[in-house]
């Protein structure tokens, strides 16, 4: 009769932590791959090579991204933000010195890169129900100071 109890004991604990293992992955973590798209306001020029990777955790986001499209000069930008719209350092970035991500629904994110609370760019991300696309659209000032809408499919790695 112990023997039966501990056994079921351990086979509802083992449920309960792998419910739970299931409930904390966010289905947008994740290596997302730009791809070339026919949709209507695509931006993405052909040999474009950007691959953001986005992992979640309560109220955080880790981001990292590295575009190949010149290999001899990749681009690379990591930060770490709450998903709140609080403003976090941007490190090792010419353009930008802050990020700010509010997640603004369950599939939705909004991005901000700022240099000194001014916004050079905004982003603002749609996933699939499904997980296996996304939309980012946005607009960024070119080192110029010319601003441009952008519009990139992304497709999950």
């Amino acid at each position: 009769m112990i023997r039966r109890t501990v056994t079921l004991g351990l086979a509802v604990a083992a449920l309960t932590l792998s419910a739970a293992a299931a409930q904390a992955a966010n289905p947008h973590d994740g290596a997302w791959q730009a791809v070339e798209s026919k949709a209507p306001g695509s931006t993405i020029p052909p040999g474009f090579k950007l691959v953001i990777n986005f992992k979640f955790g309560p109220n955080k986001l880790e981001y990292h991204s590295i575009n190949t499209t010149r290999p001899d000069k990749p681009y690379i930008s990591d930060h770490v933000t709450t998903l709140d719209g609080t403003p976090a350092p941007f490190p090792n970035q010419e353009r930008f010195n802050q990020v700010s991500v509010t997640q603004t629904g369950p599939n939705d994110l909004q991005i901000l890169k700022m240099k000194d609370g001014d916004v050079i760019a905004g982003e603002f991300w749609t996933f699939s129900p499904d997980g296996k696309t996304a939309i980012r659209r946005g607009i960024g000032k070119n080192a110029d100071g010319k601003s441009h809408a952008y519009q990139e499919a992304f497709a999950r790695k």
